[in-house]
């Protein structure tokens, strides 16, 4: 039996596994948790959700939708887990962060030729093997792997949402509705006025922030602290993640500025914060989150927090395979490898199996197509300037020009294309 080493139990890695098992691979599945912690974790499930349980819109003509079509199509183990974890998000595919890691956990666990090792990984190991660390990748691999590719692995800051007791929630100022009524009325908003804005605006800015220790603030623009974002201008939020229109209250009338709360259990027990990453200390969340109408006496379940991400600089030492230049046996999947979001990462978590699985059989290596969103990611991370390179996320940016009436048809042709390239490997 063909063996390979994967190195991380998130999302890509879990996809990778997933994959190739199914191939009938003897899969060796490195994970550190539960015996070491990273801060950002909770559990030792694998595929485990930590900055949001969104897998964002969920619908085609969305380019991160599409991805996900994309993904379904390759027999992603992300999707099914989200079919039977699904929470009412309106066009966002929410889920149940437990149920969902534990459908990923369990479903790798339940196959014979799964060898899981509970350690952490100091060194790339002999390949083949898989990288799919993520941002979180421990210091000792990551020096390694910078002696490995010459160059230091970049650096930015994410940051992760507080989330609340629905029962503690004041719904005599709560109300319950998506924007624009699309979808179900699955988020829970809470309405601002001008003064209650304004001063929760200044106790957010002025607020006691938690120290960085030795790493320096270089955020990812999409996914800003919200203090950071108020911190740009008093209307920032409110033009923004606060934007009150299309969230008219249960009287008609229109809210200054509005924080929505997305369902985060199944049972809808828990609710997280939208846009509400956040770096203040926790007793400043608590005190400053408290003057949004309807928290008043928010119970808080988990805290926001921030933790580094790290990924390479893939233009320069990635083939367009996801192999390292300096190591052409092992595969960078994940974050790690430059994209940015949990449906981007478990999506080059199958790209980097799939290869791999080209390569191990002796055929011809076969690049994803590069009309589908999850080709023009590869194409991005192996093409994009070595001096600006940046994380990416799904966008329709990645792909040629498209007027909108015609998004259709692209939309079509690039599931056609995932179609037949999935039929080939099939063969």
């Amino acid at each position: 039996m063909k063996k390979i080493s994967i190195i991380g139990a998130g999302l890509a890695g879990s996809e990778a596994a997933y994959y190739l098992l199914k191939k009938g691979y003897e899969v060796h599945l490195y994970e550190r948790r539960p015996k070491v912690q990273d801060g950002a974790h909770e559990s030792a499930l694998f595929g485990e959700l930590v900055c949001s349980n969104s897998l964002k819109n969920k619908e085609l003509t969305n380019a991160c939708g599409l991805l996900k079509g994309e993904m379904k199509i390759l027999g992603s183990i992300m999707m099914e887990a989200a079919a039977v974890s699904e929470v009412p998000s309106g066009n966002a595919l929410g889920v149940d962060r437990e149920l969902f890691a534990s459908y990923i956990t369990d479903k790798l666990k339940s196959f014979p030729n799964l060898i899981l090792h509970e350690e952490e990984v100091l060194e790339i190991p002999e390949g083949p093997a898989i990288l799919a660390t993520g941002p979180l990748t421990g210091e000792t691999l990551l020096a390694n792997l910078g002696q490995i590719v010459g160059e230091k692995s970049l650096s930015f800051f994410d940051a992760s949402a507080p989330i609340v007791k629905k029962d503690s929630i004041n719904f005599e100022k709560a109300y319950f509705k998506s924007r624009y009524d699309k979808g179900d009325a699955s988020y829970i908003n809470c309405p601002f006025n001008r003064e209650e804005y304004y001063a929760f605006i200044n106790a957010l800015v002025t607020a006691d922030k938690a120290l960085l220790h030795e790493f320096d603030t270089k955020y990812f623009e999409a996914c800003l602290p919200v203090e950071v974002i108020a911190s740009r201008g008093p209307e920032t939020l409110r033009h923004g993640p606060l934007k009150p229109v299309g969230l008219e209250k249960p009287d008609g009338s229109r809210a200054f500025a509005v924080v929505q709360l997305r369902q985060d259990t199944k049972l809808g027990d828990y609710y997280n914060i939208v846009g509400f990453q956040t770096n203040l200390t926790y007793p400043e969340q608590r005190r400053v989150f408290r003057m949004i109408p309807g928290l008043e006496n928010a119970e808080f379940l988990r805290y926001g927090l921030m933790h580094r991400n790290a990924y390479i600089n893939a233009p320069k030492v990635l083939s367009r395979d996801l192999t390292l230049k300096e190591r052409p046996d092992v595969y960078i999947a994940g974050q790690l490898s430059g994209v940015e979001g949990y449906v981007e990462s478990a999506a080059m978590g199958i790209l980097a199996a799939i290869y791999f699985d080209q390569k191990e059989n002796g055929k011809e290596f076969k690049p994803f197509p590069r009309e589908t969103i999850l080709g023009a990611l590869n194409d991005y991370i192996v093409s994009a300037s070595s001096k600006h390179f940046a994380p990416m996320n799904a966008n329709w940016a990645l792909l040629p020009p498209c007027p909108k009436d015609k998004r259709e048809e692209l939309i079509m042709r690039s599931l056609a294309l995932v179609q037949s390239y999935q039929a080939e490997l099939d063969e």
